[in-house]
């Protein structure tokens, strides 16, 4: 039905910068929320920021004032700016959307964000 694919992840160094991006695509999208999550070695999944279709975003504290999400209607697309990058943003980012009327997840495959000296 709807497939995710995210890209922009990499090795940076503290104080650095990455954009992560999300591409939605399949034959027929009404997506409600978009959103990235993360999970570091040891840890469980966790929510980093989403989007509605409107546009009101949801942060972690982790992340707040940090990191901004946007979304893209038109191109089925999520976005994740990530400056100010700390060691302990260290984690595989994942992408993943909600459609109307559904409680299912939509999940990409991932992409590792690495912040190291």
């Amino acid at each position: 039905q709807v497939q995710l694919v995210e890209s922009g992840g990499g090795l940076v160094q503290p104080g650095g910068s990455l954009r992560l991006s999300c591409a939605a695509s399949g034959s027929i999208l009404n997506i409600n929320v978009m959103g990235w999550y993360r999970q570091a070695p040891g840890k469980e999944r966790e929510l980093v920021a989403d989007i509605t279709s409107g546009g009101s975003t949801n942060y972690a504290d982790s992340v707040k004032g940090r990191f901004t999400i946007s979304r893209d209607n038109a191109k089925n697309t999520a976005y994740l700016q990530m400056p100010s990058l700390k060691p302990e943003d260290t984690a595989l980012y994942y992408c993943n959307a909600v459609m109307y009327g559904s409680r299912r997840y939509y999940w990409g495959q991932g992409t590792q964000v690495t912040v190291s000296s």
